[in-house]
């Protein structure tokens, strides 16, 4: 009797540093040594898929000019883990501090910019609409990765993922699926509508989104190195209104990254109003 096993093909040190450095150049995250476990989880199934026998051979094939495949790629190594009102003390900052102050004649406009699965970008504008039921805002969500832009967009969840919302937010702003879509719960269309998705890599010039009030980027910058980072804050700093807000994890500090952005409190930055 012979007994197939399906473990992940081995990865060598070579094939493991060129995705490290195809990853580097086309997203500014860094794999670091120790990562290799985490490349094979990801992609074996794809060389499987592809029919490949090797990374090697999956490297030559990003190597091809205009190779679609690198966008695949770049989908499966990146990491899209998030729930709703992840770190409410930001969406408390936001409704308690940032809303209050916004000036009354301009629109509020608020970028998740790695939205990933779009969690963020809904609870925030959650938040949004029972602070400013008759202001005018929008919020932006970008991923570098299609397919989790794709899923933001249709705004679908498991029912787990209610537990953490706010029960009178649920009943106000998500609906239970039903039929085919048992299990399932779906964001309102009226929330939906007011929230943008765009696949958006946070390495190219983005000025074309527009300025805003505030700027969510969590649990991101912990895969940079120090020359990314500052390149991305000044970046974002010049995307940001005078006065604007920048809020990073409760995990991550700018302390060391030259940047003009100013400590409110940990994990929030403000633009100055006179820069």
């Amino acid at each position: 009797m012979t007994v197939t096993t399906n473990h992940p093909k081995p990865i060598t040190r070579s094939e493991f540093a060129e995705i490290s450095e195809l990853l580097l150049r086309r997203t500014g995250i860094r794999l670091t040594p120790g990562k290799e476990s985490l490349v094979m989880g990801r992609l074996d199934k794809r060389l499987r898929q592809l029919g490949l026998t090797s990374y090697r051979e999956y490297l030559d094939l990003l190597a091809r000019p205009e190779e679609p495949e690198i966008h695949q790629a770049i989908d499966l190594l990146t990491t899209n883990e998030t729930f709703f009102f992840r770190e409410p003390r930001h969406f408390d900052y936001l409704r308690e501090e940032v809303l209050p102050a916004h000036p009354p004649n301009r629109p509020f406009r608020l970028w998740s910019a790695a939205s990933s699965s779009g969690e963020e970008a809904y609870t925030a504008a959650m938040v949004l609409a029972e602070a400013l039921p008759n202001a005018p805002w929008e919020v932006v969500g970008t991923d570098v990765s299609a397919r989790v832009v794709a899923s933001a967009q249709r705004g679908l969840y498991p029912i787990a993922a209610a537990e953490r919302i706010p029960m009178p937010l649920l009943r106000r702003y998500c609906r239970k699926g039903r039929e085919e879509y048992t299990g399932l719960m779906a964001v309102a269309p009226e929330l939906r509508s007011r929230v943008t998705f765009v696949r958006a890599n946070l390495m190219n010039n983005l000025e074309g989104l527009g300025r805003f009030d505030v700027i969510f980027l969590r649990n991101v910058m912990i895969y940079f190195g120090p020359e990314t980072k500052i390149a991305l804050l000044e970046r974002l700093e010049a995307m940001l209104q005078p006065g604007g807000h920048l809020i990073v994890s409760l995990s991550e500090t700018l302390k060391g990254v030259t940047s003009r952005l100013q400590l409110v409190e940990p994990s929030v930055y403000q633009r100055p109003a006179d820069v």
